[in-house]
């Protein structure tokens, strides 16, 4: 493995460096004793491309996160820099995240009194710090992929939630004006009584409403053209030719000059817990975030990453951001997707991006002064039309239903219950649509098809041969607490049901990774009853550790040795050595069984 963090493969542009301690856990080490000077060019163009990008989002998004718009510069030159020597992926961009802005904003404001910045950037500031340590515990801990426990329906159902909270808290600020909502539905109805009342300020409407546009038909029709940019520096062209400022048009004024030092934020100790308690959520958003993206990128460019080391990166450059008046951050796709076309070819790109942002602070902090908060606001109102997957919604409700339910259902909880209570409500469906497809899994009595290899559903081919005295069935789950007793009644079920005397059942255990003490017990009972039949069990194509298992609960030795078989198709010709019923069927035209036409699954 490279050490930091990607696995070499053909497709890599440099030789491994030698493996080392150092190397492992701050990447950007190696980075420096590999880099070659013909990627000079691309990394400080693709520099001043994102560059462009970069400072206006950030700023955007520190609004939306409850803070000063500068504490989002602050972020992103802490977050490029953080990344670049902890990060292992080569090209990905770090920085303030519209899904985690919302998130940022409903931890911090309640515990800040009144209007009062220094101290909700304290708070944020402290967010970052406790979220960092999760962040980097979890990838130390090799767990930084638990975050893959948030399936991808639910991960979407969330994120739209959040587009749609971004947007109503947005809407009113396009408009010129702001309201103090608590939450969607609030948000949507201040919104349309403060434009019933006349509130709209006209020229932050057009200014905002003609930026909003220019940006979403220019990406539309010219993608790499940097639309952002020309919005942000047309409309403070206009409102300072104007004096606009003066007439009503909100303005992000002057940003203080240069960069915070680094301090550890202060905040009460009353305010730790429910910081705690929020930073967990953050991590949790974050790493799902960068997980999903780095192995998107990775796999594009032939690489692989190690999942905690990315957390390890991830952590390391929100502790940085932290100590530096920032809040927290996460991987951006977009950043990521202009860094990639424009020709990035390593972390420099962020570095250098990084070092642009400081002069902009040090030496033109008032460049920006005339810039519309409207502006800001349709910045983010793109950026949440990107976070709405309508695509995604409509194929899982044509595919698979329950997934659909759960991504409705999580969208619905951010919606109506909050970005907290929505993320909780996300994670409950998500454990619950895997605790559902184990609780009632997929059972199938077997049979054989002329023709095919294998042994197939009966229900999906009811033409299917079965061997007479004999039940092949098959449990598509480990049997557990949840689905032991499911499992007993289908079984007894099919027992049943069968179309002639049974004298061996033989289940399928190539799907049952895992029997629990529960699924021991229920066991028990299945041979108790079949016992009292006179039926025989055995078990067909069962994994070593789960036979190790049922040796420690005492049912190996009950069941029998001859009776674990290593195929289901050593099973059924045992069975018919012993019994002499025939294993397949006739080959006589008189008994030749129809050919279901192909299916895709057994």
């Amino acid at each position: 493995m490279d050490p930091t963090g990607s696995i070499p493969t053909a497709h890599d542009e440099s030789p491994a460096p030698p493996d080392g301690h150092l190397q492992r856990w701050v990447p950007g080490v190696g980075l420096a004793r590999r880099y070659r000077r013909s990627w000079w060019r691309n990394d400080a163009v693709a520099a001043l491309v994102l560059t462009a990008l970069l400072v206006p989002q950030g700023m955007a998004y520190a609004e939306l996160s409850g803070l000063p718009a500068v504490t989002g510069l602050y972020t992103t030159v802490t977050a490029l820099a953080g990344y670049a020597v902890f990060g292992p992926s080569r090209i990905m961009v770090l920085g303030p995240d519209s899904s985690l802005a919302p998130v940022i904003a409903a931890i911090i404001a309640p515990l800040v009194l009144g209007d009062s910045p220094g101290e909700a950037v304290a708070l944020a500031g402290m967010l970052a710090l406790l979220a960092g340590a999760i962040e980097i515990g979890s990838g130390l801990l090799r767990v930084g992929t638990v975050t893959d426990l948030l399936s991808m329906p639910v991960r979407v159902g969330y994120l739209n939630g959040i587009a749609l909270l971004v947007l109503a808290s947005q809407l009113p600020k396009l408009f010129g004006f702001g309201v103090d909502g608590d939450g969607f539905v609030d948000d949507i109805e201040k919104f349309v009584r403060g434009v019933a009342d006349g509130q709209t300020v006209t020229a932050s409407l057009v200014i905002g409403a003609a930026c909003l546009v220019v940006i979403l038909a220019g990406q539309r029709m010219m993608p790499r053209v940097p639309w952002v940019l020309f919005a942000v520096l047309g409309s403070i062209a206009v409102v300072a030719t104007l004096d606009l400022a003066d007439d009503g048009v909100a303005v992000v004024g002057a940003l203080p000059r240069g960069i915070p030092r680094p301090s550890f934020p202060t905040v009460g100790w009353d305010d730790l817990w429910p910081l705690t308690v929020g930073a967990l959520a953050v991590a949790v958003v974050s790493m799902a975030d960068t997980a999903a993206l780095s192995r998107s990128v990775s796999a594009k460019r032939g690489e692989r990453v190690d999942q905690n080391r990315e957390a390890v990166g991830l952590g390391a450059s929100n502790v940085l951001t932290g100590l530096f008046q920032g809040f927290p951050m996460s991987a951006s796709s977009s950043r990521t997707m202009v860094a990639e076309t424009v020709g990035s070819k390593s972390q420099a790109t962020g570095l250098l991006a990084a070092g642009l942002i400081v002069v902009l602070l040090i030496g033109a902090n008032e460049a920006l002064a005339d810039l519309p908060s409207s502006v800001l606001a349709a910045i983010v109102i793109v950026a949440s039309f990107r976070l709405f997957d309508l695509g995604t919604i409509a194929w899982l409700a044509k595919v698979r239903r329950t997934d659909f339910l759960a991504s409705v259902l999580a969208m619905g909880g951010v919606v109506l219950v909050g970005v907290l209570g929505g993320l909780a409500i996300a994670i409950g469906a998500s454990v619950a649509v895997f605790v559902w497809k184990r609780w009632r899994p997929h059972v199938a009595v077997l049979g054989r098809i002329r023709g095919r290899k294998g042994y197939h559903d009966v229900e999906r081919h009811p033409t299917a041969y079965r061997v007479p005295g004999l039940l092949l069935f098959r449990f598509d789950a480990p049997l557990f607490f949840a689905n032991a007793p499911y499992f007993e009644q289908c079984l007894l079920e099919a027992l049943d049901d069968a179309d002639s005397s049974i004298d061996r059942v033989v289940v399928s255990g190539a799907p049952m990774t895992d029997i629990d003490t529960t699924g021991c017990e229920t066991l028990i009972q299945v041979l108790d009853e079949l016992d009292r039949r006179g039926v025989e069990f055995a078990f067909a194509a069962l994994k070593g550790p789960v036979k190790d298992r049922l040796r420690r609960y005492g049912l190996f030795d009950r069941i029998g040795e001859d009776r674990f078989y290593p195929t289901l198709g050593r099973a059924v010709m045992e069975f018919a050595d012993e019994t002499g019923a025939p294993p397949r069927p006739a080959k006589n035209r008189s008994s030749t069984i129809r050919k279901d036409p192909p299916e895709p699954s057994a």
